[in-house]
This record gives C-alpha cells, structure tokens and sequence, in this order.
C-alpha cells in the first residue's frame, strides 16, 4: 500500500500470516482469518465467525480498542466501486437496525473489492 493512498485513509490487504502472527491471541480455538485490511495505524480482519476491528487510538497508538462484531449483528452491508478516475472503493456496514452506517471503510485500488463482498456476504447470509 502506497503512502499516499494511506494517507487518504484508504485500506489495503494484509496476508494472512501477518494477521495471525500479530493478533492470532484474539482467535477462538476454532475460529481462522479470511481477510485483513490495514489503514495507516488500524486495521479491521474478517475471521470465520466474525468482523474484528482494531483501533490505534491516541498520538502514540499505544492504546488499542478492539471492537468485535458477529456476522449476525449485521443488518446490511453495500459495496461501491471506484470508478475510472477515482483512487478507491468503498464499504460501508450497518449493524443491527441502525438508520445510518456503523462502519465505512475506504479501499485502495489493489484490494479486490468484490472479494471483500464474497466475504461479507458469505457469512451475513447464512
């Protein structure tokens, strides 16, 4: 992920290996990490059981709150595509019966958004 595009806030992909690595401790034992995006100092990972956010708070980041939601909690989700002059994508999450958003994250041009959206779908939908 370019600085740049970290500068506008927008995501990219994080392997698999370096998620576990670094937050493996927040699994459950049967639980596995699917996907993982990182903005500049958070990052948020879709596991097989749920949606983990994970906030660097303050001018250090030495406090973390990490928010965990659960694929059933989530009511809706939509998926906008970048269009041919724009830098990113966008996905936005609305949790429960909430009229607005919860969550809005913005995706560089190297994340296949409509991975993202398998994803999302996949388990939103059982």
């Amino acid at each position: 992920m370019g600085l740049f595009s970290a500068l506008l806030g927008n995501a990219g992909a994080v392997s698999q290996e370096e998620l576990q690595k670094k937050y493996g401790q927040l699994l459950t034992d049967d639980e596995n990490i699917e996907l993982g995006f990182k903005l500049i100092r958070d990052t948020f990972i879709f596991t097989t059981k749920r949606l983990i956010l994970i906030d660097k708070q303050g001018l250090t980041g030495s406090k973390t709150e990490y928010k965990s939601i659960a694929y059933k909690a989530i009511s809706r989700f939509s998926v906008e595509t970048a269009g041919t002059f724009e830098l990113d994508a966008e996905l936005k999450i609305w949790v429960s019966s909430e009229a607005n958003p919860s969550i809005k994250k913005q995706f560089n041009k190297s994340v296949n958004v409509y991975e993202v959206q398998k994803v999302l779908a996949h388990h939103v939908l059982k």
